[in-house]
C-alpha cells in the first residue's frame, strides 16, 4: 500500500511539472503595445508643430473624449525619413464602396483613453533606433458644451478627420445618422445628450489642423492626418526585448474643437450659424516603457 501511494505522488508531480512546462511554453510573446492619451494642457501646435493660439475671430473649447481611432501607425528613424518608409506597423482596412478609396468606418478599431489600440509581437517589429512616430488619426467621439438662447447644453459630437471614410450608418447614443457613403476630412455629427436634436456638417477643406514638427524634412500629404511626434529618448528595439513596450501617444486637445464666433462670447452657439472650422489634434508626444 505504501509503495502505491509513493507511485501516485511521483505521478502526479510529473504531471504538474509537465503542466507548468506547456503553460510557459504557451505564454505570450513580448508585445509592442499602442495606447492613447488624451491632454488638455499638454501644448497646443499648428501643422508645423509650432506653439498656436486660436485664431482672431474663432473660439475654442478643449473637449472630452469618449472615444478614438487611427487607421496607420509607423515608427520613424530620422526626421529626414519619408512618410511610408519607416516601419509600418498598421494600416486600417479601406474600401471603395462609396466610390474613392475610403477608411472603412465599419472595421475601425475604437478605443478609450489608456485602452490598447494596437499589440503587435515585437518578434514583428523590425530591429531599429526610432526617433519619431506618425499616427494617422480617423476618429474622435467626444464631449462638448453648446448654447442655444443663452442655455448651455451638454452633446456628443462624432469627428471624422481621416482622410476619407466610408460610413454606412454611425450613431451617437440613440441618434443614428445614415450616410452610406464617403465623407472626407472634416464631415461630423452632433446630439445633445437629455434632448432630441441632432444635426451634422462639414467643416472647411484643408482646414483641420495637421501637426508635423519635421515637415521641411518629410512632409505628409493634404488632407491626410498624420500626427506626428518626436520620442524625449530613442525608442530601441533590439530583438532581445523580454517585455512588453508600451508606446503611449499622448494627444494635445487643448482647444481641440474650434468655431467661428458669431457672438464673440466663447460659446459654441450654433443655432446662430457658428460653424465648425478645425477638429484636429493638436499636437503628439510619444512615450514608451519596458
Amino acid at each position: 500500500m505504501k509503495k502505491f501511494v509513493v507511485l501516485i505522488t511521483i505521478i502526479f508531480a510529473g504531471i504538474s511539472f509537465f503542466s507548468c512546462e506547456d503553460l510557459d511554453d504557451k505564454q505570450e510573446e513580448p508585445q509592442l503595445i499602442i495606447k492613447f492619451r488624451f491632454d488638455p494642457n499638454q501644448v497646443r501646435l499648428n501643422n508645423l508643430g509650432q506653439p498656436s493660439s486660436v485664431a482672431p475671430g474663432n473660439a475654442a473649447q478643449s473637449p472630452d473624449i469618449n472615444f478614438i481611432s487611427a487607421h496607420y501607425f509607423e515608427l520613424a528613424p530620422t526626421a529626414f525619413t519619408q512618410l511610408g518608409d519607416g516601419t509600418v506597423l498598421y494600416h486600417a482596412p479601406e474600401t471603395t464602396e462609396g466610390g474613392a478609396v475610403a477608411i472603412d468606418f465599419d472595421q475601425a478599431v475604437i478605443v478609450g483613453e489608456g485602452e490598447a489600440f494596437l499589440k503587435i509581437p515585437l518578434s514583428q517589429v523590425a530591429q531599429g533606433n526610432y526617433e519619431y512616430v506618425r499616427v494617422s488619426l480617423s476618429y474622435q467621439d467626444y464631449n462638448i458644451s453648446v448654447r442655444n438662447n443663452g442655455v448651455d447644453y451638454d452633446g456628443r459630437l462624432a469627428s471624422f478627420v481621416g482622410y476619407n471614410t466610408y460610413i454606412n450608418t454611425h450613431s451617437i447614443g440613440s441618434n443614428s445618422f445614415p450616410v452610406n457613403a464617403n465623407r472626407l476630412q472634416g464631415y461630423w455629427a452632433f446630439a445633445l445628450n437629455d434632448f432630441p436634436y441632432a444635426t451634422s456638417g462639414q467643416a472647411p477643406a484643408g482646414a483641420t489642423t495637421v501637426p508635423n514638427p519635421i515637415a521641411s524634412t518629410s512632409p505628409i500629404p493634404a488632407g491626410s492626418c498624420v500626427v506626428t511626434g518626436k520620442f524625449t529618448e530613442n525608442l530601441v528595439i533590439n530583438g532581445n526585448e523580454s517585455r512588453d513596450v508600451v508606446v503611449t501617444l499622448s494627444l494635445s486637445i487643448n482647444n481641440s474643437f474650434e468655431w467661428q464666433e458669431v457672438t464673440a462670447d466663447g460659446k459654441y452657439e450654433p443655432s446662430i450659424g457658428e460653424n465648425v472650422v478645425d477638429m484636429g489634434l493638436r499636437g503628439l508626444i510619444p512615450s514608451y516603457t519596458k
